[in-house]
């Protein structure tokens, strides 16, 4: 299972470097629920790069961080908006492309939500607190904020961690505006914020604007992302190609 990552400077001893990033908390997720984890920190031709790494994976994560670039969506850019990070969402919308070409499962969790709404057409709000009037969604601190999200029954959500209200662990200050074409809105909070997308047919993507790797004792989502990678490896199988001839 593919994770992507910042690289961020890091120090270990004597090392003041920059390093490949990412909370533990995201990969203790994935191997808890069965997978092995894989870190995917940004590279140089990221087309090219992503097109070589993805041939070894089953699964694909884009995980949270900083605000995606505006200017992919033709915003001006806010004075709350983050520093570009333009490897990041480089790599990151070349990982999406080449995986839903190649059918990899696809899972977004915050940041990787946005990345996806964006990379598909989509716009974004850039300050939630201008945009709603509300602080809910990100209290500061590194402290999570708890929100209650409904989840539409008959969906792919739904079918993982149930239809109706969730509580789930919030840490953003922009969301979905314009939602991409070829996007299902699967979740939204009493104001209307869109809380999750996924794509209709028989593609696996699947993204939430919350951090389920928060909720150590509820792996469902990533169950879901490990149980489709299981069966997008299985499909890729010499025996089952040969089968299905």
């Amino acid at each position: 299972m593919g994770l992507t990552t910042y690289l961020e400077r890091a120090k270990q001893g004597v090392w003041d470097v920059r390093a490949s990033f990412l909370p533990q908390q995201y990969f203790d997720a994935v191997t808890a629920s069965g997978a092995s984890a894989v870190l995917l920190p940004p590279q140089p031709r990221p087309e090219q790069a992503a097109a070589a790494v993805l041939d070894g994976l089953d699964g694909l994560i884009l995980t949270g961080g900083l605000d995606v670039q505006p200017e992919l969506y033709g915003a001006e850019r806010h004075p709350t908006t983050d520093p570009a990070r333009a490897d990041r969402d480089a790599w990151e919308i070349a990982l999406l492309a080449g995986a839903r070409e190649r059918g990899i499962p696809v899972f977004g969790i915050c940041r990787g939500l946005q990345l996806i709404n964006v990379a598909m057409g989509g716009t974004l709000h850039q300050h939630l607190p201008e945009a709603l009037g509300t602080e809910r969604y990100r209290v500061g601190g590194g402290v999570f904020a708890e929100n209650v999200v409904e989840v539409d029954a008959d969906t792919r959500l739904a079918g993982l961690v149930g239809a109706g209200p969730l509580t789930v662990h919030s840490y953003h200050h922009q969301g979905v505006d314009r939602v991409a074409d070829g996007l299902h809105v699967t979740a939204r909070t009493d104001d209307g914020l869109v809380q999750a997308v996924e794509v209709d047919g028989d593609d696996y993507l699947v993204a939430v604007q919350w951090h389920p790797e928060e909720n150590a004792e509820d792996r469902r989502l990533f169950l879901g992302l490990v149980a489709a990678a299981a069966r997008h490896r299985a499909a890729r199988s010499p025996e089952h190609q040969k089968a299905t001839a």
